[in-house]
């Protein structure tokens, strides 16, 4: 009685439309939430644009929360044109930043250009590698990509808390499970007063675009996301585009957690990420997979979570509340994504027809 059609003849308002009124039922559903835990909405909404803007430290620090979703949101986007569902962004900036790690424990006295060169080598490599696994597996056996990555996140993340734990434990820690701080040759440098992967962000934003849009490889890309048949019956390599499109989307990942690594942390941690992986797909899918719009929706989202970490101090939201909140708002974002994209439909025929035959008709 109930069906869900596909929308085909939908414009760029009601699009708007849809998402604003998402935004409006996300903020009401708030204020309620927020008026039972006893607080003026106003006031926590106002400090959750305070604590992402209320200073230059902490506008600063919303900048750095977004470079890294920039930089795998890139990432993932490349993976979804080709409709490669990469829930592995996690596991891929882990282990971009383990072996971008190793280089710069390794070699702590290198000249600074060509570690940080090297390190940007060896944090793509490494993302790359760890997303090559599934699509070599994907591309030969017809694997399911999504679990297949999904499992390849925890067992990156154990990895990293076996060389945290274990091999890589700083002996100068007092016994504390961390590894070593890196030197200053393998620190990012600042530009602004914030790290330079605002600027590495940027430039990558650009060729990004282009590569989708302008090259013969990102049209191979796109034709296999619609079908692959379409690009076998082209001429196209298939498992060769596969496989080359995820060391590119892997490689990016990979490049966010030597960023991390380098210019946030210091070091390589099991905190490093923070679940960057998995909200870039979000923001990823929210953008409508247009590079141009990732930077302006994680930069909204790393409002969210700045903001959100702010009103824990200021009106002593305990840390569950405040990712409720969070939880609530991105619940409705996304689910508006469903309405943009398909309309329900009762099949009122249907209806009448069966209440004809419980009457005997």
């Amino acid at each position: 009685m109930i069906r869900v059609l596909k929308k085909t003849n939908i414009n760029r308002t009601q699009i708007v439309s849809i998402r604003f009124a998402a935004i409006c039922l996300a903020l009401f559903t708030s204020t309620l939430f927020i008026l039972f835990l006893g607080h003026d909405p106003v006031k926590v909404y106002i400090s959750m644009l305070e604590g992402s803007f209320g200073s230059l430290y902490r506008f600063k620090e919303t900048v750095i929360k977004t470079i890294p979703l920039v930089i795998t949101s890139l990432g993932i986007l490349v993976a979804f044109k080709m409709k490669f569902w990469n829930i592995g962004g996690e596991g891929q900036i882990y282990m971009g930043a383990f072996l971008s790690s190793f280089v710069a424990l390794k070699f702590p006295e290198m000249a600074k250009p060509i570690l940080l060169f090297v390190m940007i080598a060896a944090g793509m490599i490494g993302g790359g590698l760890w997303a090559l696994i599934p699509a070599m597996f994907k591309a030969k056996y017809g694997t399911n990509e999504t679990l297949f990555t999904l499992m390849l996140n925890y067992i990156a993340i154990k990895w990293i808390t076996y060389l945290q734990f274990g091999p890589w434990k700083d002996p100068n820690a007092l016994g504390f499970p961390k590894i070593p701080n890196f030197s200053d040759n393998a620190t990012l440098p600042k530009l602004f007063g914030i790290h330079i992967g605002w600027l590495i962000a940027i430039i990558l934003v650009v060729l990004t675009y282009v590569f989708m849009h302008h090259t013969k490889k990102g049209y191979e890309i796109s034709v296999i996301g619609e079908s692959e048949n379409t690009g076998r019956y082209a001429g196209m390599n298939v498992k060769k585009v596969i496989i080359t499109a995820m060391l590119l989307s892997g490689g990016l990942c990979g490049l966010a957690g030597m960023i991390q690594a380098s210019a946030v942390n210091n070091t390589l941690s099991v905190e490093l990420s923070g679940g960057i992986g998995y909200t870039a797909i979000i923001v990823t899918w929210l953008s409508g997979l247009s590079a141009p719009i990732i930077p302006l929706v994680s930069f909204l989202f790393a409002i969210l979570v700045q903001g959100g970490s702010y009103i824990q101090t200021a009106f002593q939201i305990p840390q569950s509340a405040a990712q409720i909140l969070q939880g609530m708002i991105l619940m409705f974002v996304l689910g508006s994504e469903f309405f943009v994209n398909y309309r329900i439909v009762l099949d009122t025929d249907k209806v009448v027809y069966k209440k004809e035959i419980g009457k005997g008709v």
